[in-house]
């Protein structure tokens, strides 16, 4: 039997995704009226600039005022999709005290004080939801934080940014180089004006830290996470990884150790092999493979990113959040018992792509050799190109700890045979 008074719920934000969560809840009022077994009412929207036209939104709603919004007291959800940090946070926990659950697409947010949101909406007895801070459209956060519930993820591997999957996709199949592509990513609308946040990975980075801290149960913030972005990675990086077999993605990376006893969080560009899913994933889609011990290896993919895609993972929690009050309960809340220490990047273990410029003469190859022996850095290939006194080496390691790659490489500049370190890359995904 369905509750004639309608939930309310009240929006901040009305930019691309708010003006699609606005047209969903409108358009389809009657569908989610009958799954979430209310009627949903749209009480407020907080914008910064009211008299922008907004097709479709009722300029009636629009309010400059976001705290009196949230403080009104007859609020049950609250839906935030303006992003940053303060004035969100305040306006969330505010949003706490007067007793409605919050929607988040705020990544940055939850990555620098989810524990925080977490503790304060278990306080007041709320909701916090989140699905689209994480990979857009793709159910991501709720399979990871209730279906494999009761499994052991080992590790998190995956493209969560379309922006430089876009990029990385056209230097690979154009032969581009990096600020034609990002030209091009930009020209098509994939890339911000300030591009900074995307390319230099720190948009990945916190969804990196949210992805490790609700699989492995433990806290993980953006700090936690080390960041590699991809405005190093040349066309000849991409020739390179073609000619072993692979492409280069800018990857998310959370593992669990091998011991159990930590766990790590890092985001950089890497090599990937031609067979592994990921490598097939292109223009700006997004995919992650996750690995359990029970389920072994999942991968979920599709649109990363746009009002439309954003504002479906928007409206489930939204539905999840509505059912949760009528039920007068809530959802799932932080996991975070674990309590397991994030190791930094110098003990991660993981191959290497090495591109050296060398002097073209008898030796030079034994002297890199015994430097990479002298770090007990093992190496799997060797291939050298020469010409006219000049030379290049390229240089694939088996596993081996990323400081004794650092200390590596240090020694190898001091040698006089080496001219200069022309790329590292990692290689993931075997």
């Amino acid at each position: 039997m369905m509750r004639t008074r309608p939930l309310k719920v009240a929006l901040l934000g009305c930019g691309v995704v708010g003006s699609e969560v606005t047209r969903i809840i409108t358009t389809h009022a009657d569908d989610l009226a009958a799954r979430i077994g209310a009627p949903i009412e749209l009480a407020g929207i907080a914008v910064r600039r009211p008299n922008r036209v907004r097709a479709g939104v009722p300029a009636e709603l629009l309010t400059t005022d976001a705290t009196a919004l949230v403080k009104r007291g007859d609020l049950d959800v609250v839906v935030e999709v303006v992003g940053g940090i303060e004035p969100v946070r305040t306006l969330i926990t505010t949003a706490f005290e007067h007793g409605a659950s919050v929607v988040s697409a705020n990544k940055a947010l939850l990555a620098a004080d989810g524990a925080g949101l977490h503790a304060k909406a278990a306080e007041h007895k709320v909701d916090l939801y989140y699905e689209a801070a994480v990979a857009g459209a793709i159910p991501l956060i709720r399979p990871l934080r209730e279906s494999l519930a009761g499994d052991k993820v080992n590790r998190v591997l995956g493209i969560v940014n379309g922006t430089t999957n876009f990029i990385l996709d056209k230097m690979d199949s154009t032969g581009a180089g990096y600020s034609e592509a990002l030209d091009e990513a930009t020209a098509l609308g994939y890339a911000e004006a300030d591009p900074t946040a995307d390319v230099e990975g720190f948009d990945a980075a916190a969804k990196a830290a949210i992805l490790a801290g609700i699989a492995f149960h433990t806290r993980v913030t953006i700090d936690d996470v080390y960041r590699e972005g991809l405005t190093e990675v040349t066309a000849a990086d991409i020739a390179s990884a073609r000619q072993m077999g692979c492409t280069v993605k800018l990857l998310a990376v959370c593992e669990r150790a091998p011991d159990g006893r930590s766990v790590t969080a890092r985001v950089h560009p890497a090599m990937i092999p031609l067979s592994h899913p990921l490598a097939s994933v292109r223009e700006a889609y997004n995919a992650v493979v996750v690995e359990a011990e029970a389920a072994g290896r999942l991968m979920f993919y599709g649109p990363g990113a746009g009002g439309a895609p954003t504002a479906s993972a928007v409206l489930g929690d939204l539905v999840a959040a509505c059912r949760n009050k009528l039920a007068a309960t809530t959802g799932a809340g932080e996991s975070a018992y674990t309590r397991l220490p994030v190791s930094p990047m110098g003990d991660v273990v993981t191959r290497y792509h090495i591109s050296l410029d060398v002097a073209d003469k008898p030796g030079v190859l034994a002297q890199v050799a015994t430097v990479f022996a002298e770090h007990d850095v093992s190496i799997d290939t060797v291939r050298q190109q020469g010409r006219d006194g000049e030379a290049s080496l390229v240089v694939v390691t088996h596993r081996a700890l990323d400081a004794a790659l650092s200390a590596t490489v240090s020694s190898l500049r001091k040698l006089d045979t080496v001219r200069g370190v022309a790329s590292i890359m990692r290689v993931e995904g075997e």
